[in-house]
């Protein structure tokens, strides 16, 4: 399969996600997808609850996924939600949880009608607090 293929099978993946948003409280769905090193793709969407401190965002809920089904490296992660006229990026604990496993990663911000923005965790979370920054 080829690159730019993958791409619109992720972003594909990341709409069909955000459908399956549950946010009651906001009316805000998201979806995530995270493409493993091995070419998986997992998905996520945001689960609110009503103690809104408890609400999980569609991308912690995709890494969450991914290292269930036993994957801890990713080369890819889109992420879509119903704003239109601007790229959204995940929020500072979504990328701190994301760079757990790296930094360099593509992210593609997407817009409902399917476009996109590449950019990388690395430049979405710059000088990041990371795994190798604790003392052994």
């Amino acid at each position: 399969m080829q690159k730019a293929d993958k791409v619109a099978e992720l972003i594909s993946k990341c709409m069909q996600a955000r459908d399956m948003a549950y946010c009651p409280y906001s009316h805000f769905p998201v979806g995530a997808a995270i493409l493993t090193a091995d070419g998986a793709i997992i998905t996520g969407c945001n689960v609110e609850n009503a103690s809104y401190g408890l609400t999980v965002c569609a991308e912690r809920t995709a890494i969450q996924r991914a290292v269930v089904e036993g994957h801890r490296q990713f080369t890819a992660i889109a992420v879509t939600c119903d704003v239109k006229d601007r790229f959204v990026g995940p929020c500072g604990a979504c990328r701190q949880v994301l760079v757990e496993f790296g930094s360099n990663w593509t992210v593609y911000l997407t817009k409902p009608d399917g476009t996109y923005k590449e950019t990388t965790l690395g430049e979405l979370l710059p000088l990041a607090f990371s795994p190798e920054d604790l003392a052994k």
